[in-house]
């Protein structure tokens, strides 16, 4: 339903990407991945024409309608809901019920309708674009990073949205298990083109290393063969007997080609300073409440032991004072009443929505990083802000010129810088692409000492913690457990309330008790597991076969190179005919595993899909 054809976009002389194609065909929703500056909002921009390209085109459909998250605020009506109406069609105008279906989902409640969008945060104010932006329905959704500016609940509910949408989705997002649950397809910008595959990210970037490992060991190959090849010609051309031979190989030289060796791509390092703490419990909370002068009580009651190896989530809607308590742990903020009690070897990293702007604009990175710790040789701050990715000259930039993601890496260097046993992370995922959000994901989850954070992302919520503190329309609660216990056990208010609205949710969740749907949630991975293991059984032994065919040609080519420099033409034209065969075999094991792997993909979806109709 839209094509690009042959896109090239550049800045000065960094060259974005280059001849980059791509057709969307209809009901495909597809998650656009790539590192931070590969262009990824450039093309969004060019698909809008907010930008023209260097060369290419951008062919759309007539009457195609493109939507999109502006990110621009600009409002002309008095209230919230006035505001999103307005987008309606004609016929539609006086219609409030769609909007307001959608302006739930998104957070807001009945009173805010009413409310005039100015006095909304920043945060809400992209929420009442997206609600307008959803209202025009669309023929396609081109949403860049939605998921910035939602809290846990609208996520889920953005989820459940797009998955029913009946048009075509291209979104960029940072949150890959967001991404991964709504899309049918995954595209990426990688190397200043593009690829894209069906399935999701992990089976893009996956494929993406094959080809890469391909390339390399191709690329090794070809220069060994070349290397030998010059020898050949450099030891008998002068000699009679050979001469004719040896020009024989210099024409094949000449016409050799050498794949040009791929460019190491930086990837984000961590390590966090630990110091032990003799202490089992680091820090307790007593009764803690809060509110801001002349504001109601944002939370009271708030009473939690935190062990020295805790991992705590902070979760719940925006605005309910997550970011706040934290602060108050980090002792930025004292509570209203309550108190904290705190170990005496306790040492807190902090990495806060606040923090940034307390960066030194003037200093450099480097600079910056120091001031955590003077203490520190100089060799030890560089060596830190490699690993953040600040290498060079890098390492040398203000503060002032850095964008979001590297301030966000500028703050968890000076955490580095110390030594800790207690990390408060607020949305840490924020402005990180997706391999620095693996990459710190698995330094959370290993760290061996007590992490709170706040967080939208389930993917790291799931993966890390192990108690919450969650605000819900009561205040604050403690929760001993996972996330998916939470989740099965209570769940959130606001989808128990939408299950149990006519239409608010699937016919066959309104009346199952959490039992039942325990149960059903069972025999679904089971049938699951029937159908996908013989699947991923054939799989594992494809890659077995394509890993001892790899060997085959490899020890082919080192027999062929040996044959050429003893000039043994039976055994070169044996080794060039089993290199054929065998590299033959490999197309065919790699068309094979693309068709198995499409299977268990589709399997896998339908199977996710009757999950998340659960949830």
């Amino acid at each position: 339903m839209i094509q690009i054809n042959n896109l090239t976009k550049q800045f000065s002389a960094k060259v974005l990407f280059q001849d980059l194609s791509f057709n969307l065909q209809k009901g495909e929703r597809c998650g656009l991945v790539g590192r931070n500056g590969s262009g990824k909002s450039t093309l969004f921009s060019i698909i809008l024409d907010q930008q023209l390209p260097d060369s290419g085109e951008v062919v759309i459909p007539k009457n195609y309608k493109v939507g999109h998250l502006e990110q621009h605020i600009h409002f002309t009506k008095d209230t919230v809901l006035e505001e999103c109406c307005q987008v309606l069609a004609a016929e539609d105008r006086f219609d409030h019920y769609k909007a307001e279906k959608i302006l739930t989902g998104l957070g807001f409640t009945d009173e805010d309708f009413h409310k005039s969008p100015h006095t909304f945060s920043g945060g809400y104010q992209i929420r009442i674009n997206l609600c307008k932006s959803l209202l025009t329905e669309p023929n396609i959704l081109l949403l860049d990073e939605p998921t910035n500016y939602l809290d846990i609940i609208s996520l889920r509910w953005l989820r459940r949205f797009l998955i029913q949408f009946d048009g075509e989705v291209i979104i960029i997002t940072h949150d890959r298990d967001f991404m991964d649950s709504v899309t049918t397809h995954t595209m990426g910008i990688h190397r200043k083109g593009l690829k894209k595959i069906k399935g999701d990210t992990g089976k893009f970037y996956e494929q993406v290393n094959i080809e890469e490992e391909i390339h390399e060991k191709t690329r090794l190959n070809q220069e060994k063969k070349k290397a030998h090849l010059e020898a050949f010609v450099d030891r008998f051309s002068a000699k009679a007997s050979k001469a004719t031979q040896a020009q024989s190989k210099k024409k094949q030289l000449d016409k050799m080609s050498i794949l040009s060796k791929l460019n190491s791509e930086a990837t984000m390092g961590l390590d966090f300073n630990y110091d032990e703490c003799s202490g089992k419990q680091i820090l307790s909370l007593e009764n803690i409440a809060f509110n801001y002068p002349n504001k109601e009580i944002l939370f009271n009651g708030i009473n939690i032991a935190i062990n020295r190896n805790d991992k705590i989530g902070i979760i719940g809607k925006n605005g309910k004072g997550k970011s706040t308590l934290l602060n108050i742990i980090g002792q930025d903020l004292n509570p209203t009443t309550g108190k904290l009690i705190h170990h005496p070897q306790l040492k807190q990293g902090h990495l806060g929505q606040t923090n940034v702007s307390r960066l030194s604009l003037e200093n450099t990175v480097v600079e910056e990083v120091q001031s955590a710790n003077l203490n520190l040789p100089q060799s030890k701050i560089r060596s830190i802000c490699g690993t953040l990715m600040f290498q060079g000259d890098d390492s040398q930039k203000k503060i002032k010129v850095l964008s979001g993601g590297e301030k966000n890496r500028v703050l968890l260097a000076k955490i580095m810088a110390n030594p800790t046993n207690m990390l408060l992370l607020d949305e840490p995922t924020n402005h990180l692409d997706m391999e620095s959000i693996e990459i710190l994901s698995d330094k959370i989850e290993e760290y061996p000492g007590a992490v709170i954070l706040v967080t939208h992302s389930e993917a790291l919520l799931r993966k890390t913690v192990n108690k919450l503190i969650i605000f819900r329309k009561d205040g604050a609660e403690i929760f001993l457990g996972s996330y998916d216990e939470f989740l099965e056990k209570i769940g959130w208010d606001e989808e128990i309330e939408t299950n149990s609205q006519p239409g608010g949710g699937p016919d066959k969740n309104k009346t199952l008790t959490k039992k039942e749907i325990h149960s059903l949630r069972a025999e679904i991975i089971k049938e699951r597991a029937k159908i996908c293991n013989p699947l991923n059984k054939k799989m594992t032994l494809l890659e077995k076969e394509l890993f001892e065919t790899e060997s085959k040609v490899e020890s082919q080519n080192e027999a062929l190179i040996l044959a050429t420099e003893n000039g043994n033409n039976d055994e070169i034209l044996k080794s060039s005919q089993l290199i054929g065969k065998y590299e033959s075999e490999l197309e065919g094991l790699f068309e094979k595993m693309e068709e198995l792997e499409e299977q268990i993909n589709s399997h896998s979806s339908k199977f996710d899909e009757k999950l998340r109709e659960l949830d």
